[in-house]
């Protein structure tokens, strides 16, 4: 019997990249050799948030997922998590593309940090006016 065909994908969000393998098996989810639970400290919102591409094609419980998220926070590498699934159920199934493509999880988020200026206390704080 052949192993299982897998699947890897890279997903971006913000200075966050995950790096996702996908085959067929019984839905475990590890993300940097921890269960999905332990890593994202087991809040159900966003666990929810990063396996949404499986569950709203409700094939969660056909694929084991293997992730390697490195960068960034909890919000950017939920979002990395997020964009590197929906690209690679893409590749194993291209039916779900339709699908998945109207939610927008195939599409990159370029909201990026807006960097300092010179002169400025922030991106854009400026310093206090002060009339005398």
């Amino acid at each position: 019997m052949a192993p299982a065909k897998e699947i890897w994908a890279v997903g971006r969000r913000k200075t966050s990249v995950a790096r996702a393998k996908i085959k067929e098996g019984s839905g475990k989810i590890t993300v940097n050799h921890k269960d999905i639970k332990d890593y994202l400290q087991n809040r159900k919102a966003i666990i929810e948030e990063a396996v949404r591409p499986l569950s709203l094609l409700n094939v969660l419980d056909k694929y084991d997922l293997n992730l390697n998220v490195s960068g960034g926070g909890i919000t950017g590498q939920v979002g990395a998590i997020r964009h590197a699934l929906a690209r690679a159920i893409c590749r194993i199934k291209p039916e779900f593309r339709p699908a998945v493509k109207k939610e927008g999880f195939l599409t990159r988020d370029p909201r990026m940090v807006e960097r300092k200026k010179y002169g400025l206390h922030k991106a854009r704080r400026g310093t206090q006016f002060s009339k005398r």
